[in-house]
């Protein structure tokens, strides 16, 4: 089997992960966890990160200290990992989910302006609301949608003006810049994932990074059960185990050493693709703005022979997968509040597909997969 996106384990994960069972250091409670978030927020370009046991939990406790409560709204896109709508719910409040550009798939930002601008109004202390329902709207979530990165510089001045945080999905986005800029930190606070699939991996692990000094240390006293007292075991409010231990933080530390080479692979892996695939059938390729230097973490492309190429592939031994399902069609979320003109997200639901992109893929399974591919369009009637 050719996988998907699988962890490239290639440099000191041994020594290190040896380096803390030798030393009992193995719990929340190392040195590695201190390194891990040095290296993150120096990358990124931030003043503080925060490490966490995932993302998911990242993205839960960056939307509480942007105060999100129970019954708030918070705009988030319609395709993206379920990930970043539980967040939302895990604070008692509700998605408006946003339909995406066709082109680079991400959160459509001339749907967002025509909502904050026409459906909200502002109230006595500045707080956007939302008309119909009397709903506060206390955060704008934009996903860095497979680490492209849309026009977030246009996204944050919108949020500036209606005064609503942002904090950045960049879970798939580690290594994705705008006009020079990390993915993650361009609102009050950004999250990432480092599950086995993404860039860099710990196995399971998160990160929370920001320029907020106090945003940072409430984080971390919120992952930390909220001890108040370094000796006595005091807690001065409820709290959440979301801490990183020390041995995947050492895991962390290996990866990141290694990130700039993963990198480059995954570009020479998205060039690659685009160069081959691109006179087949009816594929049509996600679009990446001129501003932007993106990761390509995961190689997915658009065909409406997505369904018998997805069963090609796969009885070949090509782990392929088809796209995310749109989050309004989820049970969870059907009478949330979705902005749409077209239903874009549909549409590219039902054509994507996502085909190996794995850092440690050989040339010849490249060119395997690309087989694969080219045999099925040259043996499929155009009419179909």
């Amino acid at each position: 089997m050719i996988l998907l996106s699988a962890p490239n384990i290639a440099g000191n994960e041994w020594k290190y992960v040896k380096d803390c069972l030798d030393t009992g250091w193995v719990s929340s409670v190392g040195s590695y966890v201190t390194r891990f978030e040095e290296m993150m927020a120096a990358y990124t370009g931030s003043a503080h990160a925060v490490a966490c046991v995932n993302g998911t939990n990242a993205l839960h406790i960056a939307l509480l200290l942007q105060g999100v409560e129970a019954g708030d709204l918070v705009i988030a896109p319609n395709i993206t990992f379920i990930a970043s709508i539980n967040a939302i719910k895990y604070c008692g409040a509700s998605p408006v989910l946003v339909d995406i550009d066709p082109g680079t798939w991400q959160m459509d930002i001339t749907l967002l302006e025509a909502f904050l601008s026409e459906d909200c109004h502002q109230n006595d202390d500045g707080k956007t609301i939302h008309t119909a329902t009397g709903k506060k709207v206390a955060a704008i979530l934009p996903v860095h949608v497979l680490g492209n990165v849309a026009d977030i510089n246009s996204l944050c001045t919108l949020a500036a003006f209606h005064q609503i945080p942002v904090v950045e999905d960049a879970t798939e986005a580690l290594g994705s810049t705008y006009n020079g800029r990390h993915a993650g930190s361009f609102g009050q606070m950004g999250c990432f994932s480092f599950n086995g699939n993404k860039i860099i991996t710990t196995g399971g692990g998160g990160m929370i990074v920001t320029d907020n000094p106090e945003l940072a240390a409430r984080a971390k006293h919120l992952t930390t059960q909220a001890k108040a007292d370094p000796f006595e075991y005091i807690h001065d409010e409820v709290g959440y185990n979301y801490r990183m231990v020390n041995v995947l933080a050492a895991m962390g530390v290996a990866q990141m050493e290694k990130l700039p080479s993963f990198i480059e692979r995954k570009k020479e892996i998205n060039q690659y693709y685009r160069q081959h695939l691109c006179n087949l059938g009816d594929i049509q390729f996600q679009q990446i703005q001129p501003e932007a230097d993106i990761n390509f973490w995961l190689f997915t492309f658009r065909t409406a022979q997505n369904q018998p190429l997805l069963k090609r592939l796969n009885l070949a031994g090509i782990q392929s997968r088809p796209f995310w399902k749109p989050m309004n069609q989820l049970p969870m979320f059907v009478t949330d509040i979705y902005l749409t003109r077209n239903n874009y997200s549909d549409i590219i639901y039902k054509e994507c597909i996502s085909i190996p992109s794995s850092t440690f893929l050989t040339n010849n399974e490249l060119e395997q997969i690309v087989e694969q591919i080219s045999n099925h369009f040259s043996s499929t009637p155009e009419h179909d």
